[in-house]
C-alpha cells in the first residue's frame, strides 16, 4: 500500500523553459545567450552543482565567476521564477493526496535552489511543507539510487511504499531499481488515473460524490492561498498555454 508520493518537479510541478532563464540571465549580464548557455550548462557546471558538489553560496559565486559577472541573489531567482510556470492540475492533485498520504518533492537540484524555493516556488509550501528536497542534499543525482533511497531516509518512508512521478524515463528507471513503484507523467490526467488506482481518492474521483463540492473549495483554497497565478505571474500562465518545456530534472 502507497503511503508516501515522491513528486519531480520540472515538467511536473511546474513548466520550466530554460531558454527564458538564459535569456533573463544573458539580458543582466549583456552577452551572448550562447555564452551563458555553454558558460554554465555545457560545460557542467551546473550538473555539479546538482550533486552537491558546492554549497550554495559557492555556487552562486561560481555562477557569476563563469559569467564574468557577479549576480545578487534575487537577480539569479528572478531569472528561475521567470522560467517557471506552475501546473496547477498537478499541484491540486498534491494538494487533494496529502490528506492521505505523505507528499514530498525531489529535484535535481541545487542547494542554491533549496534556500531560495519560497521565492521561486510559492506555490509549493503550504503543500508539501518542509518536504522539499534537492539532489545536492544527498551528493547524488537521479537517476542514481543513491538519491531516491536518501530521500526516503530523510523522510522516513520506505520504498516498497512510495510512489515516484516523474517525466524523464531514465528517472523512473532508476527509481525501480532503487525499489519504488513508479509512475512516467505524461499528464494530470494519467497521474490521476494511477492514483486512483492506488486507493488514493482525488478531488476530481470526488467530484460525483456527496463531498465534492467541499473538496473542491478546499483545494482552490490552498492553492489560492499559494498565490493567484494568473494575477501575480501573467507571464507564467501565458507560457503554461503555450506549454513550452525544454529542460528535465
Amino acid at each position: 500500500m502507497i503511503s508516501t508520493v515522491l513528486f519531480d518537479m520540472n515538467d511536473v510541478l511546474y513548466s520550466y523553459d530554460r531558454s527564458v532563464r538564459v535569456t533573463h540571465i544573458a539580458r543582466i549580464c549583456r552577452q551572448p545567450a550562447t555564452a551563458v548557455a555553454e558558460a554554465i550548462w555545457e560545460s557542467g557546471f551546473e550538473d555539479s552543482g546538482d550533486s552537491g558538489v558546492v554549497d550554495a553560496d559557492a555556487y552562486l559565486a561560481g555562477f557569476g565567476e563563469r559569467l564574468g559577472c557577479p549576480l545578487t541573489q534575487d537577480e539569479w531567482a528572478e531569472a528561475l521564477r521567470a522560467a517557471v510556470t506552475p501546473i496547477n492540475e498537478t499541484l491540486t492533485l498534491a494538494a487533494s493526496v496529502r490528506r492521505q498520504a505523505r507528499v514530498a518533492v525531489l529535484t535535481n537540484n541545487n542547494l542554491l535552489v533549496k534556500r531560495a524555493v519560497d521565492t521561486v516556488f510559492p506555490e509549493l509550501r503550504p503543500i508539501f511543507g518542509r518536504d522539499f528536497f534537492v539532489s545536492a542534499e544527498f551528493h547524488a543525482r537521479k537517476p542514481e539510487p543513491e538519491a531516491y533511497l536518501r530521500c526516503l531516509a530523510r523522510v522516513g518512508a520506505a520504498a516498497d511504499a512510495t510512489l515516484f512521478v516523474d517525466d524523464s524515463v531514465k528517472n523512473v528507471a532508476g527509481a525501480e531499481r532503487a525499489g519504488l513503484r513508479a509512475h512516467l507523467y505524461r499528464s494530470p490526467e494519467g497521474l490521476e488515473r494511477v492514483l486512483s488506482a492506488e486507493g488514493k481518492r482525488t478531488v476530481a474521483a470526488e467530484r460525483t460524490g456527496a463531498n465534492s463540492g467541499r473538496s473542491r473549495a478546499e483545494c482552490a483554497n490552498l492553492l489560492a492561498g499559494a498565490g493567484a497565478i494568473g494575477d501575480r505571474f501573467p507571464e507564467r500562465a501565458k507560457r503554461r498555454q503555450t506549454g513550452r518545456s525544454n529542460e528535465f530534472a
